[in-house]
C-alpha cells in the first residue's frame, strides 16, 4: 500500500506550530504524530535514503492570465454566489432551509443545488451533531429539498442576514424570543410529506409549489421581494472581479496548504470532512464516513469557498440546546479556496448585519465567486480543527 505524508495543521498552529504524521493514502486513518516515518501498519522508522541527482523538471508553463469578463446579458451576478443568475430573480428573496443530517434522514435531495450551506451543531448531545442550513435563491429551480427539520435561535440570526425566509419545521420554544423581534420572516411545517418509508420525521421535503401555498407566501402576508435595506445590488461577500481568482498562495506571505478538512473532533456525531478535488478546484463535502451525494442530482455538496469560524456558545437548557455567540466583534477563523488556507479574523455586529472578513492585515477579505460552506466551530473544540496536506511519499 503506497503511504502518504501528511502536514497537519492544527487550529493551534496558528501561533506556528505544525505536526507531522504518516498515514496510508485514502485510509482517513493518521498515524501518532511523533511517527513522522512511521507507516499505519507500525513498521519500524526507516533510514533516510541516498540522496539520488534530480530528475529534470520540464519548465512550467506560465498560467493562463485571468481577464475580467462583463456578466452575460440577461444576467447579473448572484448577491450569494458572485454568479451569473437570471436578472429576473434579482429582487427576489432567498429561502434557508433547515436540512436534517442525522444518518437516518440521509440521502439529501437538493443541498448540492443551494448557494451556502451553513453547518452548525444542533444540540451538545449526541456527540454535537449537526444540521445544514442551506441558503438558496432560486429556489424554484429544485424539485425536492430536504428533509426539513427545526431550527435554533443561531440560525435565526444568520438567516435575517440575507433577508431569507428561513423554512422548517417547528424548534424550542428559545426560539419565541427571536421570532418576536420581527428581523426574520419564517414559514414552519407547512411543506410536503413524501413516502419514502422512513419515521415521519424525515419525511418533510419543500416540493415545487410548497413555497407559494396558502401557508406559505401564497398567504400575502410574508413578500417574496427584499425588504426595506436588501438588495440583490448588493454582493453578500466581497467577491472578485467576474472572470478572476483569487489564489491566497499568491497573494499572503502565510498560506497552507490543504487537500482535507478534518471535524472529525469537532461534530463527532456527522465526523464532517471536506476533501479538496483538483479537478474542480472545489472542497467535497463528507460525513459518515462517506462522500456526500445528492440523491436527485448524483451530484457532491461542493465548495468553492469554506470559511471555519471560532464562536463560543451558551447552553439553554439541560437538552442540549443552545446559541452560539454569534454576534460578535473580531474573532478568530480559516478561510480556505483553490487548495490553501489564511487565517482571518471574522465579525456580525447585529442580527441582520453581514457576516465581515478581513485578512491578517484587517484589510477585507477578497473571495472566490463560487458556493460558500460556512460552519461556526465551537470555541471549546477549536484546536480540534485538523488541516492536512497530503503528499504521496
Amino acid at each position: 500500500m503506497k503511504n502518504c505524508l501528511i502536514r497537519k495543521l492544527t487550529a493551534a498552529a496558528m501561533a506556528g506550530i505544525l505536526v507531522f504524521t504518516t498515514a496510508a493514502c485514502g485510509s482517513g486513518e493518521v498515524a501518532n504524530s511523533n511517527s513522522m516515518f512511521e507507516t499505519v501498519e507500525g513498521t519500524k522508522k526507516e533510514e533516510a535514503p541516498a540522496k539520488e541527482e534530480p530528475a529534470a523538471v520540464e519548465e512550467e508553463q506560465p498560467a493562463e492570465e485571468e481577464v475580467p469578463q462583463e456578466i452575460p446579458e440577461g444576467m447579473y451576478a448572484s448577491e450569494l454566489t458572485g454568479l451569473p443568475i437570471s436578472l429576473d430573480l434579482k429582487n427576489q428573496r432567498p429561502i434557508a432551509a433547515m436540512v436534517d443530517n442525522e444518518i437516518k434522514a440521509l440521502p439529501h435531495f437538493g443541498t448540492a443545488q443551494t448557494d451556502i450551506v451553513f453547518e452548525l451543531m444542533n444540540s451538545t448531545a449526541n456527540d454535537r451533531i449537526t444540521r445544514l442550513m442551506c441558503v438558496v435563491k432560486d429556489y424554484d429551480s429544485i424539485d425536492q429539498l430536504g428533509s426539513i427539520r427545526s431550527t435554533r435561535p443561531t440560525n435565526i440570526m444568520l438567516a435575517a442576514e440575507y433577508n431569507a425566509v428561513l423554512c422548517h419545521d417547528g424548534g424550542p420554544f428559545h426560539n419565541d424570543a427571536y421570532f418576536a423581534k420581527g428581523f426574520c420572516d419564517h414559514f414552519s411545517g407547512t411543506f410536503s410529506r413524501v413516502n419514502n418509508g422512513k419515521d415521519r420525521e424525515f419525511t418533510e421535503y419543500i416540493l415545487p409549489g410548497d413555497l407559494d401555498n396558502a401557508s406559505n407566501f401564497g398567504a400575502g402576508k410574508v413578500s417574496k421581494e427584499y425588504e426595506e435595506g436588501f438588495s440583490g445590488d448588493t454582493p453578500h461577500f466581497n467577491f472578485t472581479e467576474y472572470g478572476t481568482q483569487v489564489h491566497l498562495d499568491q497573494v499572503f506571505e502565510r498560506t497552507y496548504e490543504v487537500q482535507r478538512i478534518r471535524l472529525d473532533d469537532v461534530f463527532k456525531h456527522n465526523q464532517s470532512r471536506l476533501v479538496y478535488n483538483p479537478d474542480t478546484a472545489c472542497y467535497e463535502y463528507q460525513e459518515y464516513g462517506d462522500p456526500h451525494l445528492d440523491e436527485d442530482s448524483g451530484a457532491p455538496l461542493a465548495f468553492k469557498n469554506v470559511f471555519l469560524l471560532n464562536c463560543d456558545f451558551n447552553k439553554l437548557d439541560n437538552e442540549g440546546y443552545l446559541v452560539y455567540n454569534c454576534l460578535t466583534g473580531a474573532n478568530l477563523g480559516f478561510y480556505i479556496t483553490n487548495g490553501y488556507a489564511k487565517t482571518i479574523s471574522w465579525n456580525k455586529l447585529s442580527d441582520q448585519g453581514f457576516m465581515q472578513f478581513f485578512d491578517d492585515q484587517g484589510n477585507p477579505l477578497t473571495i472566490n465567486r463560487g458556493k460558500t460552506y460556512i460552519s461556526l466551530i465551537p470555541a471549546d473544540t477549536w484546536d480540534n480543527v485538523v488541516l492536512d496536506q497530503l503528499i504521496e511519499d
